[in-house]
C-alpha cells in the first residue's frame, strides 16, 4: 500500500504540525491487511484508508464475562439471522427505520436518505446481522458488516428500536456479534475508532485491542489516558509527554 499524509491545521506556537495518515491499496492488498495496520476505510469503496485509534476483538481472547452474559439474558427474547448482502433486501420499512434511529442519535439529517441509501449500496457492507422481537416477529436491529474470509469481520453502522433500552440493546447487538464470530473461527472482530469516554462501551470483552499509532495495546488504562488527554488543551506531540512516556513506555 501507499502512504499519503494528508496535512491539517497546524499550531505552530507549540509546534504541533499534524497530519492524517492516509492508506492507497496496490495490487495484492488485502482489507484486512490494512486494517491490522491500523487503518479503516474512508472511502466507501474501500480505495482510502484512514490511520486512527480503533478498537478490535482478538477473537481467540474472548470469552464470556460475567457482564456479557447479564447482557445476553437480557436480550432473551431476542433473535438474530446472520446474512449475505445479495439476501437482503432494502426496503422503504428498512430505510425509515434506520433514518429515525440515525436522526435521534446523530442529529436530525446528518445522515440524509441519499447518505443512508448509498451506505446500503457500498461495497464496504457484505452481510448483515438482523435482530427480531420474538414476541412481536418485529425486526428491531441490524448490523451493516464487512466479513472477509476468516481474517477480518468489521461492525460497520447500527440501526435499532431506541425503545428497547430497557434490555440495553445497543449493548446487546454488539455482544452478539463478538460471541458470533468467536464461534465461528474469525480472527478479529473491528469495531470502530474511540476518541471518548462514550466510545469506551467497545472495550467491554476480553480480547480488547486498541491501536495506539504504533502497535495494539491492550493497555486499558493508556487508552483511558490518551482519551482523557484528548478532552484538555494539547500543547505537544504524544511522544514529547513526560506522563505517557513514563506510564506506557517503560
Amino acid at each position: 500500500m501507499k502512504l499519503l499524509f494528508s496535512e491539517y491545521k497546524s499550531d505552530y506556537h507549540n509546534y504541533i504540525f499534524p497530519y492524517v495518515i492516509c492508506a492507497i491499496p496496490e495490487a495484492g492488498d488485502t482489507p484486512a491487511a490494512i486494517f491490522a495496520q491500523g487503518f479503516l476505510p474512508s472511502s466507501r469503496d474501500m480505495q482510502r484508508y484512514y490511520m486512527c485509534r480503533q478498537v478490535r476483538v482478538r477473537l481467540a481472547n474472548f470469552k464470556l464475562s460475567s457482564e456479557n452474559r447479564r447482557i445476553i439474558r437480557k436480550g432473551a427474547n431476542i433473535e438474530y439471522r446472520y446474512i449475505a448482502k445479495a439476501d437482503f433486501k432494502y426496503t422503504q420499512t428498512w430505510q425509515q427505520f434506520c433514518k429515525t434511529y440515525a436522526d435521534i442519535k446523530f442529529g436530525q439529517n446528518i445522515m440524509t436518505y441519499e447518505r443512508l441509501d448509498s451506505l446500503f449500496q457500498t461495497d464496504m457492507i457484505t452481510h448483515f446481522l438482523i435482530f427480531t422481537d420474538q414476541e412481536t416477529q418485529q425486526d428491531i436491529g441490524i448490523v451493516t458488516l464487512y466479513v472477509e474470509d476468516t481474517k477480518l469481520a468489521y461492525f460497520y453502522y447500527s440501526f435499532y428500536d431506541l425503545d428497547y433500552h430497557n434490555k440495553n440493546l445497543g449493548m446487546f447487538i454488539m455482544t452478539t456479534a463478538v460471541e458470533l464470530f468467536s464461534k465461528s473461527g474469525q480472527e478479529f472482530l473491528y469495531l470502530g475508532s474511540c476518541y471518548s469516554k462514550n466510545a469506551l462501551y467497545k472495550t467491554q470483552f476480553s480480547g480488547m485491542e486498541f491501536f495506539n499509532g504504533s502497535h495494539w495495546s491492550t493497555n486499558l488504562k493508556e487508552l483511558k489516558f490518551l482519551i482523557a488527554r484528548d478532552q484538555g488543551t494539547v500543547t505537544q506531540h504524544l511522544i514529547e509527554n513526560e506522563e505517557y512516556q513514563r506510564l506506557f513506555c517503560m
